[in-house]
């Protein structure tokens, strides 16, 4: 449940809606929806709240998982490249089929797109030595379960929430927006090739 630091005016707030819209500006500003917008935003701040995340530094320094070698790709980044692959399959789509047998919603596409990880910062925490490790939250609950709780306290829309529990093998055989797919292999694009590599498997030149 939202608690009354939930609502505490954005100036007492460590993280602030404004560090979020600088962090994410180019795929948030890719969301003409202002509610819409605004409510993803919200997200990030008390998910950062929840998870003790103090500033935007923190949020830079924190791998995307804790599964495999990074090779220094953090949160962030993975969080962008996600919601930008994801835009460029549904615009690929788009634009070579001469008939699309389905509607993509981009404003959906790309506020799922920035969402899908969130609950990675309640799942995540600084395990006191430099390095990272699944928190006591996260042992609970996977990062989709509790993004898409984060989201619908925040009102997000249930399409958004569908993008975010079923993102990854939470989703497996489950109903799914359209943009839960190309979330997921977006997602995926980003990380298998970087667990294959930590394996030996990934192809180099």
């Amino acid at each position: 449940m939202l608690s009354l630091r939930d609502f505490a005016p954005e100036e007492d707030r460590l993280i602030k809606d404004k560090d979020i819209e600088r962090l994410f500006a180019g795929p948030l500003g890719r969301i003409p929806d202002r509610e819409l917008r605004a409510k993803v935003v919200r997200t990030f701040v008390l998910a950062c709240e929840r998870g003790k995340w103090d500033t935007v530094e923190d949020l830079k320094r924190l791998p995307f998982t804790l599964l495999t070698d990074t090779h220094g790709v953090g949160f962030v980044e993975h969080t962008i490249a996600v919601t930008e692959g994801a835009a460029a399959l549904g615009r690929a789509q788009a634009e070579a089929y001469a008939k699309l047998p389905y509607a993509i919603n981009f404003d959906r596409l790309y506020a799922g797109g920035l969402l899908h990880d969130v609950g990675k910062l309640l799942e995540i925490e600084p395990d006191g030595r430099g390095g990272y490790r699944k928190s006591r939250s996260g042992k609970f609950a996977r990062h989709p379960v509790s993004g898409a709780i984060l989201a619908a306290e925040c009102g997000l829309p249930e399409e958004i929430i569908n993008i975010i529990v079923c993102h990854a093998k939470e989703g497996e055989g489950r109903p799914q927006v359209v943009e839960a797919v190309l979330i997921h292999q977006a997602d995926f694009a980003t990380f298998d090739p970087l667990a294959m590599k930590q394996k030996g498997l990934l192809i180099e030149d």
